[in-house]
Protein backbone atom coordinates (compact mmCIF):
# COMPACT_ATOMS: atom_id res chain seq x y z
CA UNK A 1 0.00 0.00 0.00
CA UNK A 2 2.90 2.62 0.80
CA UNK A 3 4.73 1.72 -2.18
CA UNK A 4 1.67 1.93 -4.76
CA UNK A 5 0.31 5.20 -2.85
CA UNK A 6 4.01 6.74 -3.67
CA UNK A 7 4.00 5.57 -7.22
CA UNK A 8 0.58 7.49 -7.77
CA UNK A 9 1.70 10.28 -6.09
CA UNK A 10 5.01 10.63 -8.01
CA UNK A 11 2.75 9.79 -11.47
CA UNK A 12 0.00 12.77 -10.76
CA UNK A 13 2.15 15.30 -8.87
CA UNK A 14 -0.92 15.14 -6.13
CA UNK A 15 0.25 16.73 -2.53
CA UNK A 16 -0.43 14.25 0.57
CA UNK A 17 -4.13 15.35 0.96
CA UNK A 18 -4.93 15.11 -2.35
CA UNK A 19 -3.61 11.85 -2.69
CA UNK A 20 -5.62 10.65 -0.44
CA UNK A 21 -8.98 12.35 -1.86
CA UNK A 22 -8.15 10.86 -4.93
CA UNK A 23 -7.64 7.21 -3.87
CA UNK A 24 -10.82 7.25 -1.88
CA UNK A 25 -13.32 8.40 -5.11
CA UNK A 26 -10.84 6.27 -7.54
CA UNK A 27 -11.38 2.27 -7.02
CA UNK A 28 -8.84 1.31 -9.58
CA UNK A 29 -6.55 3.23 -7.25
CA UNK A 30 -8.12 1.51 -4.15
CA UNK A 31 -7.03 -1.73 -6.48
CA UNK A 32 -3.72 -1.05 -7.33
CA UNK A 33 -2.56 -0.14 -3.63
CA UNK A 34 -3.73 -3.46 -2.48
CA UNK A 35 -7.15 -3.28 -1.18
CA UNK A 36 -9.34 -6.39 -1.48
CA UNK A 37 -12.67 -4.27 -2.69
CA UNK A 38 -13.67 -0.68 -3.17
CA UNK A 39 -13.95 1.57 0.07
CA UNK A 40 -15.70 4.88 0.51
CA UNK A 41 -13.54 6.08 3.26
CA UNK A 42 -9.91 6.95 2.65
CA UNK A 43 -7.63 4.02 3.61
CA UNK A 44 -5.08 5.96 5.30
CA UNK A 45 -4.50 9.56 6.72
CA UNK A 46 -3.14 12.43 4.74
CA UNK A 47 -0.08 12.29 7.96
CA UNK A 48 0.50 8.76 7.29
CA UNK A 49 2.14 9.70 4.12
CA UNK A 50 4.99 11.10 6.28
CA UNK A 51 5.96 7.75 7.80
CA UNK A 52 5.51 6.29 4.16
CA UNK A 53 8.13 8.11 2.64
CA UNK A 54 10.51 7.05 5.75
CA UNK A 55 9.33 3.55 5.78
CA UNK A 56 10.59 3.33 1.73
CA UNK A 57 14.26 4.18 0.89
CA UNK A 58 15.89 5.02 -2.20
CA UNK A 59 17.52 1.13 -1.75
CA UNK A 60 14.39 -0.28 -1.14
CA UNK A 61 12.63 1.48 -4.68
CA UNK A 62 16.07 0.36 -6.67
CA UNK A 63 15.55 -3.57 -5.38
CA UNK A 64 11.67 -3.33 -6.51
CA UNK A 65 13.06 -1.77 -10.02
CA UNK A 66 15.83 -4.70 -10.27
CA UNK A 67 13.11 -6.88 -9.38
CA UNK A 68 10.65 -6.09 -11.97
CA UNK A 69 13.18 -5.74 -15.08
CA UNK A 70 14.53 -9.09 -13.85
CA UNK A 71 11.36 -10.77 -13.70
CA UNK A 72 10.35 -9.24 -17.02
CA UNK A 73 13.70 -10.59 -18.14
CA UNK A 74 12.37 -14.23 -17.17
CA UNK A 75 9.22 -14.10 -18.94
CA UNK A 76 10.68 -13.29 -21.91
CA UNK A 77 13.55 -15.62 -22.50
CA UNK A 78 11.29 -18.49 -21.22
CA UNK A 79 11.52 -21.40 -23.55
CA UNK A 80 8.32 -22.35 -25.36
CA UNK A 81 6.27 -24.99 -23.77
CA UNK A 82 6.52 -28.10 -25.53
CA UNK A 83 4.45 -31.33 -25.55
CA UNK A 84 3.45 -34.11 -27.42
CA UNK A 85 0.75 -35.11 -29.88
CA UNK A 86 -1.92 -36.40 -27.71
CA UNK A 87 -1.68 -32.56 -25.91
CA UNK A 88 -2.01 -31.00 -29.17
CA UNK A 89 -5.27 -33.25 -30.44
CA UNK A 90 -6.32 -32.73 -27.13
CA UNK A 91 -6.46 -28.69 -27.56
CA UNK A 92 -7.81 -28.67 -30.79
CA UNK A 93 -10.67 -30.22 -29.91
CA UNK A 94 -11.44 -28.26 -27.05
CA UNK A 95 -10.63 -25.17 -28.79
CA UNK A 96 -13.96 -24.09 -30.67
CA UNK A 97 -15.85 -25.70 -28.10
CA UNK A 98 -18.83 -23.79 -26.02
CA UNK A 99 -20.47 -19.97 -26.99
CA UNK A 100 -19.15 -16.64 -26.80
CA UNK A 101 -21.36 -13.57 -26.10
CA UNK A 102 -20.21 -10.06 -26.19
CA UNK A 103 -22.06 -6.89 -25.47
CA UNK A 104 -21.74 -4.02 -27.33
CA UNK A 105 -22.11 -1.61 -24.78
CA UNK A 106 -19.08 -3.55 -22.81
CA UNK A 107 -16.42 -2.63 -25.55
CA UNK A 108 -14.38 0.81 -24.96
CA UNK A 109 -15.40 3.16 -27.30
CA UNK A 110 -11.87 5.75 -28.72
CA UNK A 111 -14.01 8.82 -28.58
CA UNK A 112 -16.43 9.74 -25.42
CA UNK A 113 -19.69 11.13 -26.16
CA UNK A 114 -19.12 15.00 -25.78
CA UNK A 115 -20.91 16.15 -22.23
CA UNK A 116 -19.84 19.35 -21.41
CA UNK A 117 -19.96 19.24 -17.79
CA UNK A 118 -17.45 15.56 -17.87
CA UNK A 119 -15.26 17.75 -19.93
CA UNK A 120 -14.73 21.04 -18.12
CA UNK A 121 -14.42 18.77 -14.80
CA UNK A 122 -11.76 17.19 -16.96
CA UNK A 123 -10.05 20.28 -17.80
CA UNK A 124 -10.10 21.71 -14.34
CA UNK A 125 -8.48 19.03 -12.96
CA UNK A 126 -5.74 19.21 -15.38
CA UNK A 127 -5.06 22.75 -15.17
CA UNK A 128 -4.65 22.20 -11.57
CA UNK A 129 -2.06 19.66 -12.16
CA UNK A 130 -0.56 21.95 -13.85
CA UNK A 131 -0.94 24.81 -11.66
CA UNK A 132 0.23 22.12 -8.62
CA UNK A 133 3.30 21.15 -11.24
CA UNK A 134 4.13 25.03 -11.73
CA UNK A 135 4.41 25.98 -7.90
CA UNK A 136 6.59 22.87 -6.61
CA UNK A 137 9.24 23.42 -9.53
CA UNK A 138 9.35 26.84 -9.40
CA UNK A 139 8.60 27.52 -5.89
CA UNK A 140 5.46 29.41 -5.79
CA UNK A 141 2.70 29.78 -3.24
CA UNK A 142 0.20 27.82 -4.55
CA UNK A 143 -3.24 29.37 -4.96
CA UNK A 144 -6.45 28.49 -3.50
CA UNK A 145 -8.13 26.36 -6.04
CA UNK A 146 -11.13 24.98 -4.42
CA UNK A 147 -10.81 22.22 -5.80
CA UNK A 148 -12.80 19.83 -3.52
CA UNK A 149 -15.46 22.16 -3.81
CA UNK A 150 -15.55 22.19 -7.71
CA UNK A 151 -15.30 18.28 -7.25
CA UNK A 152 -18.25 17.85 -5.16
CA UNK A 153 -20.24 19.96 -7.34
CA UNK A 154 -19.68 18.08 -10.17
CA UNK A 155 -20.01 14.68 -8.48
CA UNK A 156 -23.33 16.05 -7.16
CA UNK A 157 -24.90 16.63 -10.58
CA UNK A 158 -23.28 13.84 -11.92
CA UNK A 159 -25.01 11.23 -9.60
CA UNK A 160 -27.89 13.33 -9.74
CA UNK A 161 -31.11 11.10 -12.09
CA UNK A 162 -32.66 14.07 -13.57
CA UNK A 163 -30.80 16.75 -15.51
CA UNK A 164 -32.93 19.43 -15.86
CA UNK A 165 -32.02 22.49 -18.06
CA UNK A 166 -31.81 24.75 -14.47
CA UNK A 167 -29.42 21.78 -13.05
CA UNK A 168 -27.32 22.29 -16.75
CA UNK A 169 -26.97 25.78 -17.33
CA UNK A 170 -25.91 26.23 -13.10
CA UNK A 171 -23.60 23.13 -13.28
CA UNK A 172 -21.98 24.46 -16.03
CA UNK A 173 -21.60 27.92 -14.71
CA UNK A 174 -19.71 26.43 -11.49
CA UNK A 175 -17.45 24.41 -14.18
CA UNK A 176 -16.57 27.34 -16.27
CA UNK A 177 -15.93 29.27 -13.61
CA UNK A 178 -13.31 26.89 -11.86
CA UNK A 179 -11.64 26.45 -15.38
CA UNK A 180 -11.41 30.35 -16.36
CA UNK A 181 -10.37 31.30 -12.51
CA UNK A 182 -7.50 28.23 -13.51
CA UNK A 183 -6.49 29.72 -16.47
CA UNK A 184 -5.88 33.22 -14.87
CA UNK A 185 -3.60 31.92 -12.65
CA UNK A 186 -1.61 30.22 -15.45
CA UNK A 187 -1.68 33.48 -17.43
CA UNK A 188 -0.69 35.04 -14.53
CA UNK A 189 2.95 32.41 -14.01
CA UNK A 190 3.20 32.98 -17.96
CA UNK A 191 3.29 36.47 -18.04
CA UNK A 192 6.10 36.60 -15.09
CA UNK A 193 8.27 34.40 -16.95
CA UNK A 194 7.13 30.57 -16.09
CA UNK A 195 7.31 28.35 -18.82
CA UNK A 196 4.88 25.58 -19.08
CA UNK A 197 6.40 22.22 -20.93
CA UNK A 198 5.36 21.11 -24.76
CA UNK A 199 3.20 18.46 -23.08
CA UNK A 200 1.70 21.29 -20.72
CA UNK A 201 1.11 23.60 -23.92
CA UNK A 202 -0.65 21.36 -25.97
CA UNK A 203 -3.18 20.25 -22.89
CA UNK A 204 -3.66 24.01 -22.42
CA UNK A 205 -4.55 25.29 -26.05
CA UNK A 206 -6.78 22.20 -26.37
CA UNK A 207 -8.62 23.34 -22.81
CA UNK A 208 -8.65 27.16 -24.10
CA UNK A 209 -10.17 25.43 -27.64
CA UNK A 210 -12.69 23.67 -25.32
Amino acid sequence: MALGSLIIQTKFQDSDRELVEQIAENPYLQYFIGLPGYQEDAPFDASARVLFRKRISAEMLMKVNQYLLAHKDDDNNAPPSSGNSGDNETLKEHANKGTLTLDATCVPANIRYPQDISLLNEAREKLETIIYRFCKSYGLPLPRRYRRRARQDYLAFAKSKKHSAKKIRKALHKQLGCVARDIGYLEKFISDGYAMTDKEISLYLTIITL
